[in-house]
C-alpha cells in the first residue's frame, strides 16, 4: 500500500457520546449527547457514519449497524482537567493539561478590572456570566451612552468584551482584545479573551460575524508544530487557528457555519498537500448544544452525514480521514455548559484495514501520536499510537 501523506482531521465540536468516570465531578452526571438527542427526538438518519462503525463503538447500542463496516472506530477519553474546546483540541494536538482554565461564574476581580480599565482607558459594565445576547440587550444602551465596554464570562473560561461597531470600531475592540490578552496571564490565564461586537439599536441589537478569539498560546509543542517543522502544510480550517493562537499553522480560513467548513475542506482536498487539513466545525456546539436545541442538533448531525459521502468521495489513496470531537454539549439536560464525555473516534482510508474496533483509548492525545508515527516523526506525545492497528 502507499504511504499516508494527508490526514483530513475533523472535529465535530462537542458531538460526545456518554459521560466519562469523573462527570459527576464536573456537574454532568447522565450526560451523553448523542444518546440522548436519540432519546428525545428519535434515531439518527446517518448511514455514512454509520458505515464507518459508529455504531459499533462501545456504549452505543442506539445506531443502526450494517452489515459492512468500511472504517475504523473507538472511543476516548480526555485525560486533561477541563472540559472546554481549547483543552480537547490541544489534547488531540498532543498537549495535556494538568490544571484546568480558570472560570469566573462570579464574575473577575477587582483587581482585574482596574488593571484592564487603566490600560485601556475605558470603563467596564455588567461583569457576569450571561448570555451574549442578553447582555447586550441589558448593557448595549448604557454601553452607547458611555462608551464602556461590556465585559462578562460564561461557563466557559473566557473574558469576553462586547462593544457596538458605532462606538468602538472593530480594530480599535481588537486592540483592546489584545491587551486583555496579554494582560491574563499566570492564574489568571483564561482560555480565550473573545471580542464580541454588535450593531444595531436598543431593543434589536444584534452580534455580527466579526468576533475574534484571542487564545492562550499552547504552553509546549503540538503535532502541528511537528507537522510544520518538517516542511508539511498544516491547513487550519474554521476556528482552529484562533484555538491554537496561530501557533503550527501554514494557512488558515475561517468559516460561517458547519456547511461552509465542509465546503472549504473539500477546496483544500483538491489541492492534494501533503500534512493536515484540520476543521472544527462548531454549529452543534454553538447554535445547538448550547441553547439546549434537540432537534436542531439532530439535524445538524444529520447534515453533517450527508455531506460526509462527499468528502469520502473526495479522498485520494494517500489521504487518511479521522472524525471526532473535542468535549459533549447535551442539549436536553438543564445545563447549557460542556459535558465531560467520550468522544467518538472514526478513521476512513482506501489505505487502511476495514472493522478495526480501536477500543477505548485513554487520551486524545492518541491521535497526535498515530500521526506522528505515521509522518515519521518523533514522538514524544503522550499518548498510544495506534497506526500498526489500522496499517
Amino acid at each position: 500500500m502507499k504511504n499516508i501523506n494527508r490526514v483530513i482531521l475533523i472535529v465535530l465540536d462537542s458531538v460526545g457520546i456518554g459521560e466519562l468516570p469523573d462527570a459527576a465531578e464536573y456537574g454532568d452526571s447522565g450526560s451523553n449527547t448523542v444518546g440522548n438527542i436519540v432519546k428525545v427526538c428519535g434515531k439518527l438518519d446517518i448511514p455514512n457514519l454509520s458505515r464507518l462503525g459508529m455504531g459499533k463503538i462501545e456504549g452505543i447500542d442506539y445506531i443502526f449497524v450494517p452489515q459492512k463496516i468500511e472504517g475504523c472506530y473507538g472511543r476516548m477519553a480526555e485525560v486533561s482537567k477541563g472540559k472546554d474546546t481549547i483543552t480537547g483540541h490541544w489534547e488531540i494536538a498532543g498537549l495535556q493539561l494538568e490544571y484546568p482554565f480558570p472560570t469566573y461564574p462570579q464574575g473577575f476581580s477587582e483587581e482585574i478590572l482596574d488593571k484592564f480599565q487603566k490600560l485601556t482607558g475605558r470603563g467596564v459594565l455588567a461583569n457576569c456570566a450571561a448570555s451574549g445576547t442578553e447582555i447586550i440587550k441589558e448593557y448595549g444602551e448604557e454601553h452607547m451612552k458611555t462608551g464602556k465596554l461590556i465585559v462578562y464570562t460564561s461557563a466557559d473560561s473566557v473574558f469576553q468584551i462586547a462593544a457596538h461597531e458605532e462606538i468602538v470600531s472593530i480594530e480599535e475592540l481588537y486592540r483592546i482584545c489584545q491587551i486583555a490578552r496579554d494582560m491574563l496571564q499566570g492564574r489568571d490565564m483564561v482560555g480565550r479573551v473573545i471580542a464580541r461586537p454588535f450593531i444595531g439599536q436598543p431593543d434589536s441589537f444584534s452580534r455580527t460575524a466579526n468576533r475574534r478569539d484571542f487564545a492562550a498560546e499552547p504552553t509546549s509543542n503540538t503535532i502541528l508544530d511537528k507537522i510544520k517543522q518538517k516542511g508539511l502544510d498544516v491547513i487550519a480550517v474554521g476556528k482552529i487557528e484562533d484555538i491554537f493562537s496561530k501557533k503550527g499553522i501554514t494557512e488558515a480560513k475561517h468559516t460561517k457555519n458547519n456547511m461552509d467548513g465542509v465546503d472549504v475542506t473539500l477546496k483544500y482536498m483538491d489541492k492534494g498537500n501533503p500534512g493536515i487539513i484540520f476543521t472544527n466545525l462548531v454549529d452543534f456546539d454553538m447554535v445547538f448544544g448550547h441553547r439546549n436545541n434537540p432537534e436542531g442538533y439532530k439535524q445538524a448531525i444529520e447534515e453533517f452525514d450527508r455531506r460526509l459521502l462527499e468528502i469520502i468521495s473526495k479522498m485520494r489513496e494517500d489521504d487518511l480521514l479521522i472524525i471526532t470531537a473535542d468535549h459533549g454539549c447535551d442539549p436536553t439536560t438543564a445545563s447549557t455548559d460542556h459535558s465531560r464525555e467520550y468522544v467518538p473516534l472514526l478513521l476512513y482510508g482506501q489505505g487502511i484495514k476495514r472493522e478495526i474496533n480501536l477500543g477505548t483509548r485513554k487520551t486524545f492525545c492518541d491521535i497526535a501520536s498515530t500521526i506522528a508515527d505515521i509522518f515519521e516523526i518523533d514522538n514524544t506525545f503522550p499518548g498510544e499510537s495506534f497506526k500498526d492497528d489500522i496499517l
